[in-house]
């Protein structure tokens, strides 16, 4: 795979500093059930990266000394790291509202036949991988009977409750372009995933969030490979839009990787860059217990300039 972080560390994108943080993003390991064409993680079944009980609970006790209202959980697919269940159990436990970025086909795996009705019983708001809503565009990115799968796991949290605007389960779809293009804009393109699904596959669910491909690990490599990577981050540096960043993500999330070190955002946390503060950096999510990040500054390379560009990207879809 090409390593794009010496492309990217040359940069003049503005300066960035720290809101109060509100959430914390961690990565329960980077192995997965798929190996999708546009992964920024680099996941696929081959991964052993994985967090130990013993950082989950160092993960604990950082929500329980901060004021953080949100836990956010991704991979690789979470959900296969073996301390999810109780991960999310305690955090629940002690009010914080919980993440799951899921990628659907997980709920059909060996082992995880009860996982839908877990996350219901949980009340976890759900982030589901679905970057069409034609078969053929799915499967071709993300694998074959990937879409037939993914449909099928959209139905059955549906019957629990996901996706109704009367219940409190939440189901949110996420989009990524095909290929190295912008995404076209949210508001239009949820108007039709939401027609699509639901005149052809009765499903119904919450919000799209559309993202915007970063330049970094297995897509990045793609870049390169194909001699496109200068032309890629030319139509991010030129559809920057300044507004975007009061509200890019870095400034009120932290990102902890499979080991418990800390990042600004999950962008950096797979280019290695961490977060500094105090003049250190490599710092451990146990290092951080007692310390206000507000107003630290922000690592940045040139890769930040996908959550700038057109209408802004964030693990919540557009900015604006």
């Amino acid at each position: 795979m090409h390593a794009t972080l010496p492309l990217l560390q040359v940069t003049d994108f503005p300066a960035l500093k720290r809101k109060n943080l509100e959430a914390v993003q961690v990565n329960l390991g980077y192995r997965c059930n798929q190996q999708c064409v546009h992964c920024h993680v680099g996941a696929s079944p081959h991964r052993k990266e994985v967090m130990t009980q013993e950082t989950i609970e160092q993960v604990v006790a950082f929500l329980q000394a901060s004021n953080v209202t949100a836990l956010d959980l991704t991979g690789g697919a979470p959900e296969l790291n073996p301390y999810f269940r109780d991960l999310v159990t305690r955090a629940r436990d002690l009010g914080i509202r919980v993440v799951d970025r899921c990628n659907l086909t997980i709920l059909e795996e060996p082992g995880q036949g009860n996982l839908a009705k877990f996350l219901a019983d949980q009340k976890v708001e759900i982030v589901a991988s679905l970057p069409c809503y034609l078969e053929e565009n799915v499967n071709r990115q993300r694998g074959r009977g990937v879409f037939e799968a993914s449909i099928r796991a959209l139905q059955a949290l549906n019957c629990l409750g996901y996706g109704d605007e009367n219940s409190a389960l939440v189901l949110n779809l996420v989009y990524n372009p095909q290929g190295a293009t912008l995404p076209p804009p949210q508001g239009k393109l949820e108007a039709e995933y939401k027609r699509q699904l639901r005149e052809r596959y009765g499903i119904a669910f919450n919000n799209l969030f559309s993202l915007t491909n970063m330049p970094i690990q297995r897509f990045g490599s793609m870049l390169v490979s194909k001699g496109i990577f200068g032309k890629y981050m030319a139509l991010l540096r030129e559809a920057h839009q300044a507004e975007n960043l009061a509200s890019v993500m870095c400034r009120k999330l932290i990102s902890v990787d499979w080991q418990g070190y800390v990042y600004d955002c999950d962008f950096n946390q797979m280019l290695g860059l961490s977060l500094v503060y105090a003049g250190k950096s490599r710092l451990h999510l146990s290092q951080l217990m007692e310390v206000d990040l507000a107003g630290n500054p922000i690592a940045i390379a040139d890769h930040c300039y996908g959550c700038s560009a057109g209408q802004g990207s964030s693990c919540s879809g557009a900015l604006g």
